[in-house]
């Protein structure tokens, strides 16, 4: 796993899960329900970014191109 992939990874699931405490601490009340919305997706995109191994994937040029 690279820094570039670990280091927005973490941060993310960090921030999701921070977001998605705040909603449940305060109650689902109108300001919090705004940190449940953007919590959900950012601890999902950072589990994403964090498990994804097809990144350094390089794919191979194809020599005089397909017509």
């Amino acid at each position: 796993m690279k820094t570039g992939q670990l280091i927005p990874g973490i941060i993310l699931v960090v921030l999701g899960t921070a977001l998605i405490l705040i909603a449940v601490f305060f109650g689902l009340r109108e300001g919090s329900f705004v940190a449940l919305i953007y919590g959900i997706p950012s601890l999902i995109l950072g589990i994403f970014i964090l498990l994804n191994k097809n990144e350094d994937r390089i794919e191979k040029i194809l020599k005089g191109g397909k017509k």
